[in-house]
């Protein structure tokens, strides 16, 4: 696209979705074309909703990961079609985004980025202040029902009755329904959608009274007729099982196999991901010889936690009072095996919570990621989790909504109203 005499008469948007995606592809269009008639429509009583919950209550912007070969290895769907987006607006482009607009960000040791405020609210303050005085009209409390093709653009049709007529109409409604009601009223395929990034219940009461305790593991699900996969990271034991960034990522990359098997699945775990096997029999052994007459449960790897030691010890079947030096090489093996591949039966999902993502969306096929124009029905731009795109957890998802979001501005302040059908 080019621009043109016709770019001087006033082009009007309609964006349906009031999250992070609509606000920040309705800013790009607004500053890349002063003057734009832009609507943004968000269905429920205050917008940005999702951002005000993310990262616990502070925001998890991005990810201080900025080689776009290397980001999109944490796309278990669009990592491909990522790649040329991200060397246009990465991390990088968001820090100085933000940084432009008044928010510093900091990096924190694993890698991810908040506010130096560590409030989601410094985040949805700069995008509301920043959409109103680019020009953006943000109502709330607007339910679309239908959207149509028309021959000069688009119609879109509120709950209340109200049509809206545009030129150009961004979809960014993440995983609603409606979103994909949406595409699929317009041309769109849309694989189907079902939960990523959640936790894992593991029905063992001994497990679940270690709540809190975390430890770096290696995680290695196997569900019958599927591949086994792995993942590696800190691991929380919770109330209801097993969570933190290890579990989230794997149940990302294991997405729809875990749904297909009704979330039930055979979980091994190596509490001690960094030792080899032999290095650690000889690690048991010395403490054999120097701890002999010390009680096995009182005197355990000093890498472990002493209560999930305890818990690993009874399920070597090693008594309580068993002393080191009457520890049997059977026991031994049966303790080595605890602590490397320890199998535990996940019998469920964690609740499905309003701040995870969604694996599925509109075809990737169908939208051109040099634009995030729709290849089925021309005018209609696409970004944000509304696509069959999700990364695991870490700030990932926010950067897939900033990209995808600002290509789609772009794209659309060029748009030739003369060329509308």
């Amino acid at each position: 696209m080019t621009r043109s005499n016709s770019l001087i008469s006033p082009l009007r948007v309609v964006v349906i979705g009031g999250g992070a995606a609509g606000f920040f592809g309705a800013i790009a269009c607004a500053q890349a074309r002063p003057g734009t008639r832009i609507t943004l429509l968000e269905a429920g009583p205050q917008p940005l909703t999702k951002v005000r919950i993310s990262g616990g209550g502070r925001c998890n912007v991005t990810h201080a990961c900025f080689e776009p070969a290397v980001l999109t290895q944490q796309y278990p769907r669009g990592s491909k079609a990522l790649r040329g987006p991200f060397t246009r607006f990465g991390p990088q482009d968001t820090l100085t985004w933000f940084k432009g607009h008044g928010v510093r960000l900091k990096t924190e040791p694993d890698g991810r980025m908040f506010p130096v405020t560590d409030d989601s609210a410094t985040i949805v303050d700069c995008l509301m202040r920043t959409a109103h005085a680019s020009g953006v009209l943000v109502r709330t409390g607007a339910t679309v029902v239908a959207v149509a093709r028309t021959e000069m653009g688009f119609e879109t049709r509120l709950k209340s009755g109200e049509a809206l007529l545009s030129d150009c109409l961004l979809l960014a409604t993440g995983s609603s329904s409606t979103g994909y009601k949406l595409a699929k009223s317009l041309g769109h395929q849309v694989e189907p959608p079902v939960p990523s990034l959640f936790t894992f219940n593991v029905l063992d009461r001994q497990l679940r009274e270690l709540a809190g305790v975390t430890a770096p593991v290696r995680l290695r699900l196997a569900i019958e007729g599927s591949t086994p996969l792995e993942q590696t990271g800190p691991l929380l034991i919770t109330h209801w099982g097993l969570s933190g960034p290890a579990a989230l990522k794997l149940s990302a990359w294991g997405a729809r196999v875990l749904h297909t098997s009704r979330y039930r699945a055979s979980l091994q775990i190596n509490w001690l991901p960094e030792q080899d096997l032999e290095g650690l029999r000889g690690q048991l052994l010395a403490l054999k010889s120097e701890w002999a007459r010390r009680a096995i449960h009182s005197n355990g790897l000093a890498d472990l936690p002493r209560r999930l030691w305890h818990y690993l010890a009874d399920r070597a079947g090693v008594a309580p009072d068993v002393r080191w030096a009457e520890l049997s090489k059977h026991a031994l093996n049966c303790l080595l095996q605890e602590l490397t591949q320890g199998s535990y039966a996940i019998e469920g999902k964690g609740p499905f919570k309003e701040e995870f993502v969604t694996c599925g969306g509109v075809n990737l096929k169908e939208v051109d990621f040099k634009t995030m124009a729709s290849r089925r029905c021309r005018g209609l731009y696409l970004a944000g989790e509304v696509l069959d795109v999700d990364g695991v957890t870490g700030g990932f998802n926010f950067q897939n909504a900033w990209t995808t979001a600002w290509l789609a501005g772009q794209a659309m302040a060029v748009w030739n109203t003369s060329e509308a059908s």
